[in-house]
Formats: structure tokens, C-alpha cells, sequence
């Protein structure tokens, strides 16, 4: 099968190159303007098993057909863009592939373009070929999620979702030059069962992404961004009357700027931010801190058979560097899925019906990217209630060992066991060490903890031998969402649940004073974890800070008393 990747060398066309390189059938054709940066990709991927060439090819050229049919690939991957800014005969690519029996996907993001496409299906039907538009984040995979999350609901009338890239992330250009396009301007919006219009980049809304058992984003800052999805999903879902999706670029003050200027065109003082992309370029990949992590989120509000309200909504991580390749996902699914035998209907239309989110999870798991569901429902007053640290795992839950599950059940009251305490040695962490009431150092020390629960939140009541002290868990909100927050008199600290490998860690992620947030970089840190051993809950406990070295360190085993 002979694929040419136009705009092959970019951001998400060179990741589609490296998912494909190491398909044995497959002859790929990097090509663009440029045959420098062409042939160092082929450069770098000669090692794999696929046939790799570069190629000089422009797609305003004139002669564009001409050249097709002198390669005679059986695919072309549009990965250029802006798809957004195609202003002169924007579909040439398209009527060059008609002309020529070529089959075609694109990873266009821009609504007016992929909406469009379908003018094209006829013709496509005659030459027996498939046009895919859309084979990108938005809208095939967010389509695919929606009709995951939807999956025994009769109706869904809310969604909404966001993507966030890692700030060290590399942005091409033409994103950059996307955004600019249309920021401060009109766009088209599905609210309150109509279609209406917004200004891009100046409606944002918060929100915090964290796969179920998986160590959260910090909350982020989401802006309304031009996708196909507003324009797509209505016609899957004719309940859905409102569609809302941001983008959460990082870091938050760059993110803060852009919404600045993004208003200021909005009340055209500005007649339009496209003429600063450069400068946005430039500055994107130079101002650069934060977690090395991006994110998607969907979420969806519905309806069952039985009148039963339910939220829903899909999380995604991507650790480091490989967010870039989610983009290109799509496209690489559907070339496995033709090399399977399994090739797309004929004819011209988006891609929101022809992957699966399943098509997407197996190469997820080639990568180092999460994903998992919540699902809550909601009764007439409030949503349905369960255990606080099942409700903060979610489906990790059933990952967790039976005795660990036990411990944290609300049928427990009492847990009684041995520990082996260690207290720290430095004056200061004395002091901190009486002051919450942490207990001696000793060896072989009977322990018992007591559990008063209450709605979303617990008291814990450990005592060691005749020494007592305790601490009120619940459930964060807001910026807090998906944390756990344990309150130590006036201090309080956040700390995400995530399992691996059937352990239950605690890692801390800030902490506050009287409600007032303070220096993440200054709060203690340690080792917080449990796990099962021969069918018994066992914890191990680590407090540390960086000015006074350990505090505390207990660990042990528990067992509900009877």
C-alpha cells in the first residue's frame, strides 16, 4: 500500500510517519515544500520496516494532479493545514485525488471544511473511493468517545470537552495559525437547542482531567475553540442543545494573553490576531513551564430508558512527548484497518462513523497515555452517593485488592493491627511530631483506627498504643476536583489516589493553611501507599519535609475488628 503524507515532516505528519514506519506493507512518501526537512525524517525512520521516500510537493501547485498521477499512491494523507485559512479553492487536494482515484483523509479541524466535504460524495460513490475529513482530535475522536459514553442512554442533551497539550509540547505553525484565525471572532455555537454564535477565545470554563486511579492534571483553564464538532455531532445526537469545546493551552499566563487579545478583537480594536501568529509561534517554544503532560477530556449529561440522569465523562493523559501523536491516531487506525482487510465505504463525508474508540485504545496502549471513564448518577437532589474513596477512584476501584476495598467500605468501623513507627530525630520535626500527635518510635505497637463516615467525608481516629490523633478526609471540588483532601487542624493537603500494580498510593499535590493555598514547592512530601499481602490490608506511611527531614514513618498491618 503506497501512502503519501502531504505535509509529512510536520508536527502530526511526521507522528503519523513513525506510527506507520514499522509496517512491512506499507511504501510512505514524505513530501511538502520542503525536501530538507522530508529527507531528514526518511533519514531517521530508514531503520524500520516500511519503504520510506521524500518527495517536493506543494499543494497550491497547479499541477498537483499531475504529480499524483505520476506517484499513483493508493492513499494521501492531508497532515498541512491551516485547514481553517484555505481561502482559494480550499478543496483542491480533494478535486486532484477525484480526479485521479486517489483515496483521501485529511486531519482538518476547521468546521466550514469538513462540514463542506460532503458535496463531494457523489463523485467519490463513481470513482468508487472514500474522502475522510475530520480524521483528527475533533471531531472523529471525540465522535468515537461520545458514542462510548452514550452507550444505554436514549438521550444525550449536553457536551462538552477540551484538549490541553503539554507546554513543552511542540505547536506547528499552522495551529498556532489556526487559533489566530479565528480567536475574537464570531463562531457558530450550539446552546440551549440552537444554533447561535460566540466569540473564540473568550468564553473559558475550569476543568480538572484525571483518568480514574491515575495521577490528575492540575486544574486547567479551557477557551472556546472553532471545531467541526458543533457543527457534526447534531446530526448523530439530535437530542444534544449544547456543544462546548475548549482548548487549554499551557502555560496559563500565555493561556491569559491570548483571551486579552482575544476580546480586544472581539471589540475590534484588533481586526485580527492571524498577523501575530509568528510571534505567537515563537514565543509558544520559548516560554515554557509546567508538568511535561497534556490531556482530553469529554464529558456528556443524559437520559436511560428509565427516566435515570446520568454524567459521563472520558479522560485521557498523555505523558511527555507523545500527546502530539493522538492527532494522527485517527489516520493510522484506518490504514491498519485497510491493511486488516477492512477498507472505509466509498464516498466523501467526516469522519464521525468510522473509528471506534476501541480503534483508538490499542494504540494508545503502545504509548505511555491513560484513559478510563466516570459515570455518575444523578438522583432528583444530588448525585448518587457511594464510599468516598470509591467515589474518587471510580472504575480503579475494582482494581484494588479485596482487603483494601474492605478497609475503605462503609460497612467498616474499627480495623485494629501491629505498626512499626520511626519518629524523626531533628528538633523541628519534634515539634511538628507532638504538635499533630504522632506517635513514640517503637516496634511491634497495637494500633486501632476508628472510622466515623458522614456524606463525603470521614474521620479517622488512629491510635498507637495510648496515643491518638486525627485527621477528616473528603472529596475535593472545584479546583480540587477527583482529589482527596485531608485536613490536619488548620492544614489541609491534597493528594491524589492512584493504583498500580494493586497498590494504592497517596501522592501529595498541594496543601493550604486556613483554606489559603500556599507554595506547592514548600509542602512535605513522603512515601504514601497501600497494598494487600497473603489477603491483609498493609500501609506504610512516610512524612518528610525538606527543612526538617523525616517526621514520621509507620507502617504496618490493619484487620477489621470484630
Amino acid at each position: 500500500m503506497k501512502i503519501l503524507i502531504l505535509g509529512g515532516y510536520g508536527i502530526f505528519g511526521s507522528r503519523l510517519a513513525r506510527l506507520l514506519a514499522n509496517q512491512s506493507q506499507l511504501t510512505l512518501f514524505i513530501a511538502g515544500r520542503s525536501i530538507k526537512h522530508a529527507k531528514e525524517l526518511c533519514n531517521n525512520l530508514h531503520r524500520n520496516a516500511a519503504t520510506i521516500h521524500s518527495l517536493y510537493l506543494d499543494r497550491d501547485n497547479s499541477n498537483i494532479e499531475t504529480q499524483l498521477r505520476l506517484i499513483q499512491p493508493d492513499l494521501l494523507v492531508d497532515a498541512s493545514g491551516p485547514f481553517q485559512s484555505y481561502d482559494k479553492d480550499p478543496y483542491r487536494v480533494i478535486k486532484a485525488c477525484l480526479a485521479t482515484s486517489i483515496n483521501y483523509i485529511d486531519f482538518a479541524d476547521g468546521s466550514d471544511f469538513v462540514k463542506n466535504i460532503s458535496q463531494f460524495d457523489t463523485e467519490a460513490k463513481t470513482n468508487d473511493i472514500y474522502i475522510l475529513s475530520g480524521v483528527s482530535t475533533c471531531p472523529a475522536l471525540t465522535a468515537a468517545v461520545v458514542r462510548r459514553l452514550a452507550k444505554g442512554l436514549t438521550h444525550i442533551h449536553l457536551m462538552k470537552a477540551g484538549i490541553t497539550p503539554s507546554p513543552y509540547a511542540d505547536v506547528g505553525l499552522n495551529v498556532i495559525r489556526a487559533i489566530a484565525s479565528y480567536s475574537g471572532k464570531p463562531i457558530a455555537v450550539m446552546h440551549a437547542g440552537r444554533l447561535t454564535f460566540s466569540y473564540g477565545f473568550t468564553e473559558t470554563m475550569r476543568y480538572t482531567i484525571c483518568p480514574p486511579g491515575h495521577l490528575p492534571l492540575s486544574n486547567r483553564r479551557f477557551s472556546l475553540v472553532n471545531v467541526p464538532d458543533i457543527r457534526l455531532l447534531p446530526d448523530l445526537w439530535s437530542d444534544i442543545n449544547t456543544i462546548w469545546v475548549g482548548a487549554g493551552p499551557m502555560p496559563e499566563g500565555l493561556h491569559r494573553m491570548l483571551n486579552g487579545l482575544a476580546w480586544l478583537t472581539r471589540w475590534r480594536l484588533i481586526p485580527s490576531l492571524t498577523p501575530f501568529a509568528k510571534l505567537f509561534y515563537k514565543t509558544k517554544n520559548i516560554v515554557r513551564w509546567g508538568e511535561h503532560r497534556g490531556g482530553m477530556f469529554v464529558s456528556i449529561e443524559g437520559i436511560d430508558n428509565h427516566g435515570q440522569k446520568y454524567e459521563r465523562s472520558w479522560h485521557l493523559i498523555a505523558e511527555g512527548d507523545v500527546g502530539p501523536f493522538i492527532p494522527s491516531m485517527g489516520a493510522a487506525a484506518i490504514i491498519h484497518r485497510v491493511l486488516d482487510g477492512k477498507i472505509p465505504a466509498s464516498g466523501a463525508r467526516p469522519a464521525t462513523m468510522d473509528l471506534e474508540l476501541e480503534d483508538y485504545e490499542r494504540l494508545f496502549s503502545t504509548l505511555d497515555i491513560h484513559s478510563g471513564q466516570w459515570d455518575l448518577r444523578r438522583t432528583n437532589t444530588s448525585i448518587s452517593s457511594s464510599s468516598l474513596y470509591k467515589k474518587l477512584l471510580g472504575q480503579a476501584w475494582d482494581r484494588l485488592p479485596q482487603s483494601l476495598q474492605t478497609l475503605h467500605s462503609d460497612n467498616t468501623v474499627k480495623v485494629i493491627g501491629i505498626a512499626q513507627v520511626e519518629r524523626g530525630t531533628n528538633i523541628f520535626s519534634r515539634c511538628i511530631g507532638m504538635l499533630v500527635g504522632f506517635p513514640k518510635s517503637g516496634k511491634d505497637v497495637p494500633i486501632q483506627v476508628l472510622f466515623q463516615r458522614k456524606a463525603n467525608a470521614e474521620l479517622w481516629t488512629r491510635t498507637f498504643a495510648d496515643k491518638s490523633f486525627s485527621s477528616w478526609q473528603a472529596s475535593g471540588s472545584g479546583h480540587l476536583q477527583n482529589l482527596l483532601i485531608e485536613r490536619f487542624g488548620p492544614f489541609s493537603f491534597h493528594l491524589a489516589l492512584v493504583v498500580t500494580a494493586g497498590k494504592l498510593h497517596l501522592i501529595v499535590r498541594g496543601w493550604s493553611l486556613f483554606g489559603i493555598r500556599l507554595p506547592g514547592l514548600l509542602a512535605p512530601s513522603g512515601n504514601f501507599y497501600e497494598f494487600d499481602d497473603h489477603g491483609r490490608f498493609n500501609f506504610h506511611v512516610e512524612i518528610k519535609h525538606a527543612f526538617t527531614g523525616l517526621i514520621v514513618r509507620y507502617r504496618g498491618w490493619l484487620m477489621p475488628a470484630n
